[in-house]
This record gives structure tokens, C-alpha cells and sequence, in this order.
């Protein structure tokens, strides 16, 4: 299986605009620009690709939890999932310098140690973990009875 997602960028890198669509259409002709991917730090100038990314891993990482508790024998009743991606300068460019990834885990009847030894398991297995290897990864994980 593959899916897909394309970007139309037009202009220079700092003064133009693009848009990005995916192959489901649950996103299209999505506007994104210089000012909102580097200068817009409480995110309210537009989207980028580090928080689509973001949302992705989120997930991604929220489904890998799911067959891990469903392999344990047990099911959440609710499951957040948040991945914060850093994205800073780097050698002349920006580079993703590190992803806070964030569960919280309604989840009765599971005790602590289960819990975070599941939780490391799905961010080790999740897809994107392994996509995302060469980046630093750390992993809060949350358990609600």
C-alpha cells in the first residue's frame, strides 16, 4: 500500500506560498508559507510540515498503542496522543532536532508497570518511530485509571 500527499510551492523560499493536498482529500490546497513554518511559534500563522508531521506521528503512535494493549488483552477507553517536532537551525538550514511524543491513557484495570512497558513497545513498532530513527524521540506516557 502506498499513499500520498503533494505540495505546489510558488515564489521564493521566504516570500512565497504553497499548498498542500492529500491523496484522501481530508486535506486540500492547504496554505502553508515561510512566516508560518519558521517565525509563527504559537502556530497561529498558518500550518507546516512539522505539525502535519506531528499530527501523523500522533496517530500513528496512537494506533501501534492500541494493537499493543489489544495483544495484552486489554482495551483503552480513551487514548491521547500528542508529538511536539523541533524543528531550529542547524549548520545553515533547519533541521527536526527532536519529537516530544506524549500519551495519556484512560485505561482501568492496567497497572503502571504494563502500561509503560506497552507504551515503549508501540513507540519502538509504530511506522513512523522507525521512519523518524535518526531523530531523538522521548516518551511521556500517562496512565488514567
Amino acid at each position: 500500500m502506498k499513499r500520498s500527499g503533494h505540495a505546489i510551492w510558488k515564489g521564493a523560499g521566504q516570500t512565497g506560498n504553497g499548498k498542500l493536498t492529500t491523496q484522501s482529500g481530508a486535506i486540500t490546497d492547504l496554505p502553508y508559507d515561510f512566516k508560518g513554518r519558521f517565525q509563527s511559534e504559537d502556530g497561529r500563522a498558518g500550518t507546516n510540515p512539522e505539525e502535519l508531521l506531528g499530527a501523523s506521528y500522533a496517530g500513528c503512535f496512537s494506533m501501534a498503542f492500541a494493537f499493543a494493549l489489544g495483544g495484552a488483552g486489554f482495551t483503552a477507553d480513551e487514548i491521547k496522543a500528542e508529538a511536539k517536532v523541533e524543528i531550529r537551525p542547524v549548520d545553515g538550514g533547519f533541521s527536526i532536532t527532536g519529537i516530544e511524543l506524549f500519551l495519556t491513557a484512560k485505561m482501568p484495570g492496567l497497572d503502571e508497570a504494563t502500561f509503560q512497558q506497552l507504551a515503549a513497545g508501540a513507540k519502538a513498532n509504530c511506522p513512523l518511530s522507525k521512519a523518524l530513527a535518526s531523530v531523538p524521540i522521548s516518551l511521556s506516557a500517562t496512565l488514567v485509571s
